[in-house]
This record gives structure tokens, sequence and C-alpha cells, in this order.
């Protein structure tokens, strides 16, 4: 099955500075089964040279963490319950294991085996039994997952992916750049970016420069029933939308994660986990569509 996009942070405004010897241009792709953008301003010619190796990035880490091809490291560690622990994987584990501790649990890869249950019609009872992120073990260079259980990193891979893109365009030079895989990171900015909820509409604008935003909204997807964040205790939703801003270099996944977990989560719960994560922002849209801003 696949995963169509499920976010509700567009792209409204783009305003890049461009000197007489610079080019501002605009890619578009897809990559983990959605839309992704990146807009670059740099010196004339050299950026199409910058989007191949963006291109590559993007490829690589699909053959990693893509639960649509049987053929990557994912699918392959799913089919066998253990496998090399690559440094991209070691990275990714390490940020679901600290937002797993800040939210108390909402926040768990293991919940691919309740995914594949609802979207089959099958009884779910044994598939909420396999959830548990402390039943993955990990060594110098190995990982075993508990018996029966898989792993979908859906919730965090697109802002590992970002951060990754972020990353590797600074290195290259860039001050100034708006990277969209799914969640944004900004280089530089401020880039004006618009809050929308699939029911409410657009709720209004944010201004984003050297951080990173996120969006999750339940309802924008559903599997066997239920919405497609689903809930690893057995609750339902609390919110229709969460964004997450989080200020500094490589904090897209940290803030993907955080809000995937955040629409599971009670206004307190979310305050005490923001205050833990060291996360900027937090914008709440509830289901009659009135915003909070923590």
């Amino acid at each position: 099955m696949r995963l169509s996009r499920r976010r509700f942070l567009t792209l409204s405004a783009c305003a890049l500075a461009s000197p007489a010897q610079a080019t501002t241009e605009r890619w578009t792709g897809s990559a983990f089964g959605a839309e992704v953008s990146l807009d670059l301003r740099g010196a004339n010619g050299l950026i199409e040279a910058d989007l191949q190796a963006v291109i590559a990035e993007i490829r690589a880490l699909e053959r990693r963490f893509s639960l649509y091809d049987p053929a990557s490291d994912l699918s392959k560690l799913n089919a066998s319950g253990q496998g090399a622990l690559s440094p991209q994987l070691r990275e990714i584990l390490a940020l679901s294991h600290q937002v797993h501790a800040a939210t108390q649990g909402l926040f768990d890869p293991t919940i691919q085996p309740l995914w594949e249950a609802l979207a089959q019609g099958e009884d779910v009872t044994a598939a909420r039994d396999l959830i548990g992120l402390d039943r993955v073990t990990r060594e110098v260079d190995h990982i075993n997952l508990g018996v029966g259980q898989k792993l979908s990193f859906n919730g965090i891979a697109q802002g590992y992916a970002t951060d990754r893109i972020a990353a590797l365009l600074a290195a290259r030079g860039y001050g100034e750049a708006l990277i969209n895989m799914g969640e944004f990171t900004a280089l530089g900015g401020s880039f004006r970016l618009g809050l929308e909820d699939p029911e409410a509409g657009r709720l209004g604008a944010l201004h984003l420069s050297s951080g990173a935003m996120a969006t999750s909204s339940p309802a924008a997807m559903t599997v066997g029933g239920e919405t497609h964040i689903l809930h690893p205790k057995g609750g339902a939703p609390m919110w229709s939308t969460v964004t997450v801003v989080a200020k500094g270099a490589g904090k897209a996944a940290l803030a993907d994660a955080a809000s995937t977990a955040f629409c599971l989560m009670s206004l307190s719960e979310i305050e005490m986990a923001k205050q833990k994560l060291g996360l900027s922002r937090v914008y709440l849209v509830d289901v009659e569509g009135n915003l909070t801003s923590l």
C-alpha cells in the first residue's frame, strides 16, 4: 500500500535575493511516496551539478529506508529480523529512541505490523502485541528485531532526508535554500510558509529561517478505517494538525518524529515533551479548527 503525501504545510512564498552573478532555481521531484522540492540560489552553471548530487543522495536514502522497495535495506531487515547497522540506520534509530522516551512511547517505529494488519483487514490484537521499541537491540554493527517485529520510519525518514540534503547543500556553499523533502528546512531565509489543516483550510503563515518545520495531520489518510498515524497503545488522535518548529541545523528529523507523536498527546504532555526535545514552537489545530501555539 503506497503512502500518499500526508503533509499540509505548503509553500506559499519563497523570496530569494538574486545578485547579478547568481541563479535562482526550483527543482521538484518525488521521494518516499511524496512530492519534494528545492529552492536554491547559487552561482551560474553550478546548480545543475549540485542538484545531481542531491538526487543521488535522495535515491541512496530510499534504498535504505523505503518500505515500497523490497530490495531496500529496511525491507530486508523486516523480512529477516536482523541485519547490518549502517551509520544512517544508527542515526535514525538514535533519534527514534530520543523521541520515544520524550513522548512516553507514543513515537514507536515498530508500529509496522499494526499498519499491515489494518491494511489487510486482519485482526490487530497480535500486531499490537509486537509493538515495543525496547525489544529492538543494537550491537556495534548489527541490529536485531524482536520476534515478529517490523520497523517503519514513515514518521521520521522524510525529516531525516531533509537534514541530509540540507547538510549536503551547506557543505557545497549554499547559504540560502529551502529544502522540502516532506518536511522543511531553511538555510538562511526567511521563507514564508502557509499553515493549513485538512478540514479548517488555511489558518495563517509562518516564517522559517535557519531551522526546520514539520507537520502531521492524522486524517490526511486512513488505513483500515483508522487515521494513518496509529496509536501504539490503542488510543485515538487528539489533534487535527500539529506543526513543530525547531531552530538550528539538523532538526527536521526531530521535528518530524515529534509532530507525529504529538498528534496523540494532550496539551500538557506536549508541553513537557517540547521542553525535553528542545523544540522552538508547536502549533496545534483541534478538530474544531481552533489553533493553539506553544
